[in-house]
């Protein structure tokens, strides 16, 4: 099980779904949610995620392959928990940040690498995107 909250703690959430793909996304979004060079997906079936406390706010954008994400936050602290495709779809995507227990990185995809930030550093052996994968 994976359990997380948000930075006050005023919404708590489980998933008792195996985790399916691990992400370091560096597209300008990402860059601005997470305040950050990147940021921290988590991707996880629909299926076995709950909210156990509060109650999130959610907005809609549209990210930088021309989907529209709905994306979850805490309307007390602002902190970003979890986005989901208003399309058709079994998963979303939880923000690594907001998980309790630390995610090991090391073996992450990373996507969008052609914005990344100067500086930041890739390992060899990460499968790494331009863009988006399909």
């Amino acid at each position: 099980m994976h359990a997380g909250s948000c930075q006050c703690g005023q919404i708590r959430y489980k998933s008792t779904a195996n985790i399916i793909g691990l992400y370091i996304c560096h597209c300008l979004e990402c860059q601005k949610q997470s305040a950050s060079a990147f940021g921290i997906t988590v991707e996880v079936l629909k299926e076995g995620f709950e909210v156990i406390n509060g109650t999130p706010q959610f907005w809609n954008r549209i990210s930088d392959s021309g989907n529209q994400i709905k994306c979850a936050f805490c309307p007390t602290c602002g902190s970003r928990l979890w986005h989901e495709s208003t399309a058709e779809s079994n998963t979303l995507s939880i923000k690594g940040g907001s998980l309790d227990e630390p995610v090991d990185i090391s073996n992450a995809i990373h996507i969008w690498v052609k914005r990344k930030l100067s500086g930041i550093i890739i390992p060899v052996h990460a499968k790494q995107y331009p863009q988006e994968p399909n």
